[in-house]
């Protein structure tokens, strides 16, 4: 699977592109080799034969027919090698002179007077079998010469020339194979530390950074850009959650003691329509202080990570518990409350956080669920995962919304008109950050007009090894993030 991921990378890619380049050329290179090297050896060839022919043509002219066939078998006799080949003949083929004894076939259909034949016994060759080329013409008297030559060794070295050449692409092909692969293993895997810290980063840790090699080369280049970029957002963010929480914090106090002076009216107010009205904005004020403080706690999780109370604890007792303090909040709508519990699944955290995030789900199912519907709370073990799953049968969540919703005060269109302030899932968000959990969110019935919603928080089982690491690690984290806060400080 690593290889399939590795060929399909655009470095690989480019790499073999830029292979078939190369090898395209190289092939070029060495066709014309052999081109210009096989015809120069078979012009020689060529020109040995019209040079054998032109002596043979002086002999005749100045001796005649007996003269030829005298030159013939004295150049035969000084040739044991045969290397050079003659045949004269009668136009009715009785041989004259020469060292074969009959025309090799096709012989007389040659049009341009050049052939290529095999010495074999076919041409009443005595010795093995060779290739051999040559040239046939009509001598006056009606006789017939071929003059040829021995190109056995000629044709063995052609045929060792194209050898070399298959080898030579076959090794270029696969050198470059492997330099692209390397080359791009190389690309990759630096690519693949940028993807990995950029994935970590997207799922909260903004202290991270992307590692350099000190090359100072396209890619430190390109880490060192994106690692400014992330001082400055980081900066930009946290004056911006700096400024939420400062403002959270300073209106707190003073909003409580005006819903402290509201309740002493009502407790002094006789008229009935006078403690109706203050009675209401008692309630506006405790809606306030709760957004205010739900504002400070997700602050304080996401800069500091509250780690101090982690403990093994069974995560089905702890969604238990839950479920009894809302039961009785389903049957007022007349709800089914159904509870999946598998025993003793345990995981480390704090009790105190992990309880606040269950007991917001099961409220928000409650909420978003109309009377009559179902509500399903599931705890079970996956592998490794211990996971806490709400499902309902309310007005759901679209799947254009579903990553939005874990921001603060975002509400969906559907939800605008029922109480709420939209930071409950941004609470969950932070607390199962925190506890390593991965928040997946699905429609319960997606054929159905109201679709409901489930969702599902994964976190780490605990397997009697993982005690404390969590706290260390995000200990680390946050201190990442304080050094990070600092850097963009000074650079602001």
């Amino acid at each position: 699977m690593k290889l399939l991921s590795q060929l399909r990378t655009s470095s690989f890619q480019l790499a073999l592109l830029y292979m078939v380049v190369f090898a395209t050329s190289v092939f070029l290179l060495l066709a014309f080799i052999y081109w210009r090297t096989a015809g120069f050896m078979t012009a020689q060839t060529d020109e040995t034969i019209e040079a054998e022919i032109a002596g043979l043509a002086e002999q005749y002219r100045g001796r005649g027919v007996n003269g030829l066939i005298t030159i013939i078998r004295e150049r035969v006799a000084r040739d044991p090698n045969a290397k050079t080949v003659y045949l004269l003949s009668t136009d009715d083929l009785l041989k004259l002179a020469g060292n074969i004894e009959a025309w090799p076939e096709g012989s007389r259909t040659a049009e341009s007077g050049w052939i290529n034949f095999t010495l074999d016994s076919s041409v009443g060759w005595q010795g093995p079998e060779r290739l051999a080329r040559a040239r046939i013409f009509d001598v006056q008297g009606g006789l017939r010469l071929l003059v040829g030559r021995d190109v056995d060794e000629l044709t063995s070295l052609k045929r060792v020339i194209e050898g070399a050449i298959n080898w030579g692409m076959g090794i270029t092909l696969a050198l470059a194979l492997l330099g692209g692969f390397l080359m791009s293993r190389s690309t990759t895997r630096r690519i693949e530390v940028i993807n990995n810290t950029s994935r970590r980063i997207m799922n909260g840790h903004l202290s991270l950074r992307i590692p350099t090699r000190g090359t100072d080369d396209d890619f430190d280049q390109l880490a060192e850009n994106l690692n400014q970029m992330l001082d400055r957002i980081v900066y930009l963010m946290e004056g911006i959650r700096h400024v939420s929480d400062s403002i959270a914090h300073d209106l707190r106090t003073p909003l409580t003691r005006l819903r402290n002076q509201l309740e002493r009216t009502l407790i002094s107010v006789d008229n009935d329509e006078a403690r109706e009205q203050v009675g209401r904005a008692v309630g506006e004020a405790d809606q306030l202080l709760a957004t205010f403080n739900a504002l400070l706690r997700i602050a304080r999780l996401e800069t500091r990570g509250n780690t101090a109370d982690m403990k093994v604890i069974s995560l089905d007792e702890l969604v238990g518990d839950a479920c009894e303090l809302y039961e009785a909040l389903a049957e007022d709508k007349d709800q089914q409350f159904k509870q999946v519990m598998e025993p003793k699944v345990m995981i480390e955290g704090d009790r105190d956080l992990l309880f606040q995030m269950v007991s917001n789900l099961i409220d928000n199912a409650i909420k978003y669920t109309p009377e009559h519907g179902g509500i399903v709370v599931v705890v079970r073990k996956e592998g490794t995962s211990a996971v806490f799953e709400v499902q309902d049968s309310g007005i759901g969540i679209p799947d254009d919304e579903k990553d939005q919703v874990f921001q603060r005060f975002y509400r969906v269109g559907k939800s605008r008109s029922l109480p709420g302030n939209g930071l409950g899932l941004s609470l969950v968000s932070a607390v199962a950050e925190i506890h390593q959990g991965e928040i997946l969110l699905s429609d319960s019935h997606p054929e159905a007009e109201m679709p409901g919603l489930t969702v599902a928080v994964k976190m780490p089982a605990f397997t009697g090894v993982r005690k404390r690491i969590r706290a260390t690690q995000v200990e680390q984290v946050t201190d990442g993030a304080d050094e990070a806060r600092s850097s963009a400080d000074s650079q602001a």
